[in-house]
């Protein structure tokens, strides 16, 4: 079984002092830029040295967060910062976007990647690529059930890291667009305005889309025993009494003490704690909000919790050998974990009849308070008739710490000047080849012209018929969420479908990559990779992929200037989808056999957000009104996709005809992202 890591959140150095002196074996923080909690205080250059010199004197590790999309713009920063967290001798890189991934395999390849939970990965697929791909560790999605937990770690022998506390995302991470659809500030860049904590109503059932904060922690050794090995604890926003607070209670999970559930709910929480998706049980006991009583009830227990961070705790025993000689520098020479440290101070001073006592020396030499060290064996040699101050021992024994645990810090870690590759430009088509994306096959109007169809697994598998008629021209889209049990079904399918004649198929997510290659079929790229640059284009490029769609946070003037060769596309039209769900906002007031598979969320404005339920395996969260931008095209990509969900038949029709002439749209409409600056 893998060693326990109760890895604590860190969003500045109060923080940092409660995670380390309360006992977290490792810490996650951010720099001022890349990361997933850009509003957190975070650390500068010089703040990340001595965080990680603080961190690893005391035996603990520093996992710093590069976990954002990154546009071509900000790669020579980007570069920057990998080179100062190198540099500074941090432990681990977590990562999201491909880019990131690749500018640290070429600027500091012995730094450990760990893969975002923005990645999504939430299956053995996605576990194995990342492995191949040389990740020293995967976090999974919080969505996975113990039971699915375990099987992707007994089935890929990688770290995995899980939450076990904190805040719940009610979309699955890295496929929310809500913040940055409604107000430009975007998830997938570390601005998360956290829309879904507002009011929104489901068939009368308000704040449908806020979730209970997670709590595990009671039952910390049962995700122990599915096979994880660092359990993570959400907060980098939250006070330095919170992180005390989960870190202890951890710490009293995993040693068999009892954890008092009401202070650590006191200190934060939304209408108490959900064991939720770990538990497999998904209803509307997960739902609740941030109360005024959660809020008041706070009060009462952060001064107990800030004792438990208040002063150093010494946990590194020190060997020192002093030496007083006569007409002699004082000498003291410090050792711990095989590091030494040798300084000289005065001179004694002589006088008759008067030596240092050797019990006296000794009581200077263990003043360690305030350090990391206590003094656990001492030699100490005083020659006759010599004495000195305490005050010059005293600073003998400081400057013999300070220049120990420098030796103990000192990071060595050497950087490549990796110079970005060269990736050129090219000219577009004047006018993109329309492509449509589809629910259903009845769906499509006789006679349309298109140069791929997506449609999903299910429906072509339904009408075998059809979908073989239509096999030169379909693209097969797996399911947004592929869970462990359903990997093998999803590759059957696959299987069936090539015997159909079909050739293509296409996927937003890493691991289903994986599936679609092992069942031989060519792999096409959705928007849920989440591409924003050339980089990320050239990494799928090398994977084999046959086309890619951009993600629609991506402005159009830089989809038109992204590198390289690999045929790109946009979504044009459709309700674009906002978020992805595994825990249903609207069952608890509606109910699956009052639901048709279609239901609406309102917002406090009023305005209706269509849902659609997936086989009952997930739910997607649509945008209230169409994007549409053929009358605002330019020649910025090989092809657009036509994103039709909700539409009949001749909607379809209709809006395909407006789309091919490029014609003003007939009815409300966005731009999306594409003319607009995202944060």
């Amino acid at each position: 079984m893998s060693e326990i890591e109760i890895l604590a959140p860190v969003g500045g150095s109060e923080q940092l002092l409660a995670a380390v002196r309360c006992g977290a074996d490792a810490v996650y923080l951010g720099t001022q830029s890349f990361n997933a909690r850009r509003n957190a205080k975070n650390f500068d250059s010089q703040a990340l040295y001595e965080a990680v010199a603080y961190c690893h004197i005391r035996g603990v590790k520093v996992y710093v967060t590069l976990n954002t999309l990154v546009f071509d713009f900000e790669i020579p920063e980007l570069d920057k910062q990998i080179k100062e967290i190198a540099r500074s001798g941090a432990d681990a890189i977590i990562v999201q976007d491909m880019a990131v991934m690749s500018r640290v395999k070429a600027i500091c390849p012995h730094i450990m990647l760990h893969a975002s939970t923005q990645m999504a990965i939430h299956n053995i697929s996605g576990a194995e690529i990342l492995k191949k791909l040389g990740f020293g560790r995967v976090i999974l999605a919080r969505e996975l059930s113990l039971d699915e937990i375990r099987i992707i770690t007994q089935s890929i022998d990688i770290e995995t890291e899980c939450f076990i506390h904190g805040s719940l995302c009610m979309s699955v991470s890295g496929m929310c667009y809500l913040s940055s659809m409604l107000g430009g500030r975007s998830g997938n860049r570390g601005l998360c305005a956290q829309p879904c904590r507002l009011n929104s109503n489901a068939y009368g059932r308000e704040y449908a889309l806020s979730l209970k904060d997670l709590s595990f922690i009671e039952e910390i050794k049962k995700l122990h025993a599915a096979g994880v090995s660092s359990f993570k604890i959400e907060g980098r926003m939250k006070r330095p009494e919170y992180v005390a607070a989960a870190v202890t209670a951890c710490k009293n999970a995993l040693e068999g003490k009892a954890v008092d559930c009401e202070k650590l709910q006191a200190v934060f929480s939304r209408s108490g704690f959900t064991k939720g998706y770990l538990t497999a049980r998904r209803g509307s006991e997960m739902f609740g909000i941030r109360s005024k009583e959660d809020v008041t009830s706070a009060g009462s227990v952060l001064k107990e919790f800030g004792r438990l961070y208040d002063k150093e705790k010494s946990v590194i025993p020190i060997r020192a050998r002093l030496q007083i000689r006569k007409d002699r520098s004082a000498e003291l020479i410090v050792t711990a974990k095989g590091k030494s440290a040798l300084v000289f101070g005065d001179k004694p001073q002589e006088k008759n009849g008067k030596t240092l006592l050797r019990e006296d020396a000794l009581r200077f030499l263990s003043k360690t308070g305030g350090t990391a060290f206590f003094l656990e064996k001492a030699d100490i040699e005083i020659d006759e008739g010599l004495t000195m101050s305490s005050a010059q021992i005293n600073s003998l024994r400081r400057n013999a710490l300070s220049r120990l645990e420098k030796e103990l810090t000192m990071s060595n870690r050497a950087v490549i000047e990796a110079p970005l590759p060269l990736i050129s430009v090219r000219e577009f088509p004047r006018v993109p080849k329309i492509r449509l994306r589809v629910e259903k096959i009845s769906q499509l109007p006789e006679g349309i012209t298109a140069e791929y169809i997506y449609v999903p697994i299910n429906e072509l598998l339904k009408s075998p018929e059809k979908s073989k008629a239509l096999c030169e021209k379909v693209i097969a889209e797996l399911p947004v969420l592929i869970y462990p049990e359903s990997e093998q079904k999803v590759l059957s399918c696959l299987s069936r479908l090539r015997q159909l004649g079909i050739k293509h198929a296409a996927t937003g997510n890493l691991g289903a990559i994986q599936l679609i290659k092992k069942s031989g079929l060519s792999v096409h790229g959705q928007f849920g990779l989440n591409v924003v640059n050339s980089l990320s284009l050239a990494f799928y490029e090398d994977m084999g992929l046959s086309d890619l769609e951009v993600s629609f946070e991506t402005q159009f003037k830089r989809i038109k200037r992204l590198g390289g060769h690999l045929k790109r596309g946009y979504i044009g039209y459709g309700y674009l989808p906002l978020m992805q769900f595994r825990v249903c906002p609207v069952k608890p007031s509606l109910g699956c056999l009052k639901c048709s598979g279609k239901a609406e969320i309102s917002d406090s404005r009023n305005v209706k957000f269509t849902l659609l339920c997936r086989q009952k395996e997930y739910m997607t969260l649509l945008n209230s009104v169409p994007l549409y931008t053929a009358d605002k095209e330019d020649c910025v990509a090989d092809f657009v996709t036509l994103y039709f969900t909700v539409e009949d038949k001749d909607r379809v029709r209709e809006v395909y005809d407006m789309f091919r002439k490029r014609e003003d749209f007939d009815a409300e409409r966005t731009r999306g992202l594409y003319f607009r600056e995202i944060l």
